[in-house]
């Protein structure tokens, strides 16, 4: 049930994205749908151990130095393929002959490790046992007589040492197991805060993927709303696009019509200029030349004087009176031809306003947008009916799937685990609990055995006197070695008991780790998982078979929680489009196309925008015949070129006023200084208004010239784009029209499409992350499995079984060391300082002696606890 209801909220997760394919045109504008609506979710699915972790990468390298093999894949997809036991032979069958092999190559650390513990278990017992019985008949140092030797002492501390070294590592070893052993209870303890944090995340998942739907859905309005806006303003959207492609043609025409229009103005100007400079031109020169006579006239006056045939100044009047010929006009005005004709035509094609005409055209054309809005007014219309329509059945459908029914019984399901859970965590507590208090025990095991080493150490130190003899030396230290034989009673006791927890861990944990955890953090794991017909031999994909039952369909346990790793859309993680056909839910394909097929629909009609109407086109013809090309321009030309007169009358009137200071002073000299001022007068009043009349002139001279020339080629040509531009608007408007309508068709669709992308792109990314299912398997496996469990075993056992060995040398050393501190029944007897022992039978065996067989009091009665 719980399975067939995850699957109904994945179909309408899935639900909520179209396969419709973008017809990509003219990028539209960018639509702002926001941020899909989303919590965040609790759980950090990552653990760090703390200090211990030290630990863990120790056994991890210890592990590794027991199994280098790297993860078999290959050898666990044949061993998981390969039937074993169905028929009596299938054992001997050389295929699984060779993968037994394999298995055994694969696990030879393993095994070379548990068959030493093994040999362990067996061996140490029966070791044990000998040793006793051995010692029970006074041998294996069970006699309580010590040979006296040279070096006694340093083969005590060597063997002190020893012990006391084997003793630390035990010490460590049963450190690191009862860490380990708090570790996984500590760890045990706290897991419950981590397992209601994934069962929030859960919740969180279920209860915000509705609200992300109908979020999705809602921001349909953000895309109807923008369509609406630019329906509203087909005018400035639509009109302006067909205005400005027109434009490309219509206003280059009116822009050379109004130019036109421009260049009669200023013709019509040019040609008032050209009457009026002429005829000041003509009057001024013929009054300039009566006065250039008249002071020619008084200058020969002056020179004719007697005051001139004097030596000094005959050479100075006769240079002057050869320089009044220049005294002279240069330009002659009154032969020129007048424009009085072409002034009366222009003023004639002037009575007619052209530029209002080609203005009037230029407000036509500008009416465009206007002309589109009022005749799109009922297309526009049902178009909005389409886009109403299209929410509405949006909205319809969300309602019509059980989306609340679907979430209710997923959320019981999940309710009911979470309670199952809680009610039976404080069973895995107790039964946690047992397992410390027996993980405990076997580490107590230990410390007491270590206690026993300890006290033996420190008294047997502490109480050996070097000047006793074995026989006499104190209760302290006889203590001490007691104490040592009972650790290594109790190390033959319960060593083979903790080597055989020891070796079970170690193969179970070991194994977990090397084939579960490590694969499972570099996801070889769920390589395994997605072999083909592994899981089940008739379906290549198992995953996508168990979900869809289409075992064909690509969907593989890895690309699945990585996905969700990732926190992408389950939508995306499960491949979910090959399960529901989402076009029932956002099929605006169909709504795009009849919105389509409408916006094709549009006619526009411009044929009533008139550009430049006969008239305006009759009056450029007549401006074209108004004459002005036959003017004599050349004539004009070369007279405007000359100069008013042949010499510069300033100049003349300064080099006449230097060579009259050439002359003695007195009347002569006076009377030329006068007629230079009088030169320079008629220079400043007449030659220069002269000047600039001749200026005007010559600009408008050469204005007509420019206009002139090729006038009526230039009139027919905007004649000709005018008429052009006229017809592309009456007859092929409809294909720019067509073209730019289809623009704005795909502007209008393409926000659909913007936003069925957004959805797309939400769904899988952002609707229903499955963050949590990751955070599950990730708690289960990487946490739960391997942090807390498996890393806390393996530590155990590292510890424990590193203890257990070394009791073996410290059983060795205890025992050798106990005899340097117990009290002996007997000791060696000499002869002299060179410590020869005598044989003397009747006081005992091979240089022995008792001592109650001279007479020497033994102060402590030797027990039969002694003998052991």
């Amino acid at each position: 049930m719980a399975v067939e209801l995850c699957l109904l909220l994945l179909l309408f997760c899935g639900s909520t994205i179209s396969e419709v394919q973008p017809i990509y045109k003219p990028p539209p504008g960018t639509l702002d749908f926001g941020f899909v609506p989303a919590k965040t979710y609790d759980t950090g699915a990552y653990h760090e151990p703390g200090p211990i972790g030290i630990l863990f990468k120790v056994v991890h390298a210890f592990l590794y130095l027991v199994q280098p093999n790297s993860f078999p894949q290959d050898l666990i997809r044949k061993l998981a393929q390969q039937k074993f036991g169905n028929t009596q032979g299938d054992y001997q069958k050389p295929e699984n002959v060779v993968l037994t092999l394999q298995a055994i190559y694969y696990e030879i650390g393993f095994i070379v490790s548990a068959a030493l513990g093994l040999l362990f278990i067996l061996l140490l017992p029966l070791v044990g046992l000998c040793f006793c019985m051995c010692r029970c008949c006074d041998n294996c140092g069970g006699e309580m007589h010590q040979r006296q030797k040279k070096n006694a002492d340093c083969q005590r501390s060597c063997f002190a040492t020893f012990l006391f070294v084997a003793s630390l590592i035990i010490s460590v070893g049963v450190l690191c197991a009862y860490a380990a052993n708090q570790h996984l209870t500590n760890q045990v303890r706290g897991a419950k805060k981590l397992v209601n944090s994934n069962f929030k995340d859960l919740k969180i998942f279920l209860n915000d993927t509705p609200a992300q739907i109908d979020y999705l859905v809602s921001q349909y309005n953000t895309t109807k709303d923008k369509a609406l806006s630019d329906l509203n303003n087909v005018g400035p959207l639509l009109g302006s696009r067909v205005q400005e492609q027109l434009g490309k043609e219509v206003r280059p025409a009116l822009d050379a019509a109004l130019t036109m229009a421009g260049a009669i103005r200023e013709t019509k100007e040019a040609l008032e200029n050209v009457s009026v400079s002429v005829e000041v031109l003509q009057e001024g020169t013929e009054r300039l030349h009566a006065n250039l006579t008249d002071v020619k006239m008084h200058l020969s006056n002056t020179l004719n004087d007697s005051a001139c045939s004097a030596t000094q100044a005959a050479s100075t009047c006769n240079i002057i009176r050869n320089s009044l010929n220049q005294l002279n006009i240069n330009a002659n005005f009154s032969g020129l031809p007048g424009v009085s004709s072409q002034l009366a035509k222009v003023n004639d094609v002037l009575k007619i306003d052209l530029s209002s005409l080609v203005q009037k055209g230029y407000a036509a054309f500008n009416d465009t947008p206007d002309l589109v809005v009022n005749q799109t007014r009922n297309i526009l219309s049902d178009i909005k009916n389409v886009l109403e329509s299209i929410g509405s059945n949006i909205t319809a459908f969300t309602k019509a799937l059980p989306v609340q029914k679907i979430l209710a019984d997923l959320t019981i399901y999940l309710t009911q685990s979470e309670a199952y859970v809680q009610d039976y965590f404080p069973v895995v507590e107790q039964y946690d609990f047992y397992r410390w208090l027996g993980c405990l025990i076997l580490c107590c095991v230990l410390v007491l055995i270590l206690v026993f080493f300890y006290l033996g150490l420190l008294c047997g130190t502490c109480g050996y006197d070097k000047h006793a003899s074995p026989t006499t030396r104190g209760c302290i230290s006889n203590t001490g070695g007691n104490f040592l034989m009972a650790g290594v009673g109790f190390s033959f006791l319960f060593s083979w008991v903790l080597m055989i927890v020891v070796v079970l861990t170690f193969v179970t944990g070991g194994n977990v780790e090397k084939l579960v955890c490590e694969p499972f953090e570099d996801r070889t794991l769920f390589k395994v998982l997605d072999t083909p017909y592994l899981l089940n031999q008739h379906w290549r994909n198992y995953l996508s078979g168990l979900l869809f039952k289409n075992p064909s369909i690509n969907l593989t346990f890895e690309k699945v929680y990585s996905d969700c790793k990732e926190n992408k859309g389950i939508y995306t993680s499960l491949h979910l489009e090959h399960l529901f056909n989402i076009n029932e839910f956002l099929n605006i394909s169909m709504y795009t196309e009849d919105v389509a097929l409408k916006i094709e629909h549009i006619e526009i009609n411009l044929s009533k925008i008139i550009l430049l109407d006969e008239i305006g086109k009759e009056n450029l013809l007549n401006f074209s015949s108004s004459g002005i090309e036959g003017i004599n321009f050349a004539a004009y030309l070369t007279e405007i070129n000359k100069s008013v007169t042949k010499v510069d009358l300033l100049s003349f009137a300064n080099d006449l006023e230097a060579r009259a200071d050439q002359l003695p002073k007195g009347a002569l000299e006076n009377a030329l200084k006068g007629h230079a001022n009088n030169i320079r007068m008629i220079h400043n009043q007449q030659v220069v208004p002269l000047e600039q009349a001749m200026s005007t002139l010559n600009q408008s001279i050469r204005l007509l010239k420019r206009t002139s020339s090729e006038l009526m080629v230039k009139v027919k040509n905007v004649i000709s784009s005018v008429n052009a531009a006229q017809l592309l608007i009456n007859n092929n408007a409809s294909l720019v029209i067509v073209q730019e309508t289809k623009k704005y068709m795909d502007t209008i669709v393409g926000y659909f499409e913007q936003y069925i992308e957004w959805v797309k792109e939400s769904i899988a990314m952002e609707v229903a992350a499955c963050k949590p299912i990751a955070n599950v398997i990730d708690t289960a496996v990487d946490i739960f499995l391997c942090s807390y469990i498996t890393d806390s075993v393996n530590a155990f056992w590292f510890g424990l079984g590193g203890s257990s060995i070394f009791l073996i040398p410290a059983i060795i050393f205890a025992v050798k060391l106990s005899k340097y501190y117990r009290r002996m029944d007997t000791e060696d007897v000499y002869d002299d300082v060179e410590t020869i022992p005598m044989k003397t039978t009747e006081n005992g065996n091979n240089g022995y002696h008792k001592e109650h067989l001279y007479g020497i009091h033994n102060p402590v009665f030797t027990s039969s606890v002694e003998q052991w």
